[in-house]
């Protein structure tokens, strides 16, 4: 009987000494921040993003303290908080490089008008000026993944293929996102003549 009374009293214990742990964000930080540096910049490869990532990890598990429940150890929890940052800003990562392009990136009709053109009679260059911007248009209802399919193809030309290779996505996944992508274009432009 004592024996299973003194069980008891550590489980109850137990998330009470947690608890003052997870308050001490000065004890929590001297404790597991070499540890949870050192993964963070292994799996980053960047040690000022590491830094920063880990700090942010203190800080939302300072921040959510309350939610630990104690199923696991803080150490299991902080790594599953770094682990949960270091997704965030490899996503970003991943965008990032066409945010960049976009902004700057030339503008499709504004090269159009510097270009020497004797096939093309004023009419055709305004034709394909408003055609041009109704599919830039249509282009922005697209998700990520159909907008980058379909520039790459279409823009840059490059082959399925490559382009599979590119974005590291089945080829045909990309041959699915490219008809969904034409599908959406002509409607939206088809539509709006």
């Amino acid at each position: 009987m004592q024996l299973a009374l003194n069980a008891t009293l550590t489980n109850v214990e137990a998330p009470e000494r947690t608890g003052s742990e997870l308050d001490d964000i000065d004890a929590l930080v001297r404790t597991y921040r070499p540890r949870l540096l050192r993964f963070v910049t292994f799996a980053i490869g960047d040690a000022d993003l590491a830094e920063s990532i880990t700090q942010d990890c203190f800080l939302k598990a300072y921040n959510g303290r309350a939610t630990f429940r104690g199923d696991c150890a803080v150490n299991t929890w902080l790594t599953s908080i770094a682990m949960n940052l270091i997704r965030d800003q490899q996503r970003l990562q991943k965008f990032r490089f066409w945010r960049q392009a976009r902004a700057t990136a030339i503008d499709v009709n504004e090269a159009a008008n510097f270009l020497p053109s004797k096939e093309c009679s004023a009419e055709s260059r305004i034709l394909i000026k408003e055609q041009t911007r109704q599919v830039q248009a249509a282009l922005e209802h697209l998700s990520v993944n159909q907008r980058s399919i379909f520039l790459m193809r279409f823009a840059e030309d490059m082959e399925l293929a490559e382009i599979a290779a590119a974005i590291h996505m089945p080829l045909n996944t990309v041959k699915t996102h490219l008809h969904r992508a034409l599908k959406s274009v002509r409607a939206q432009v088809g539509g709006s003549r």
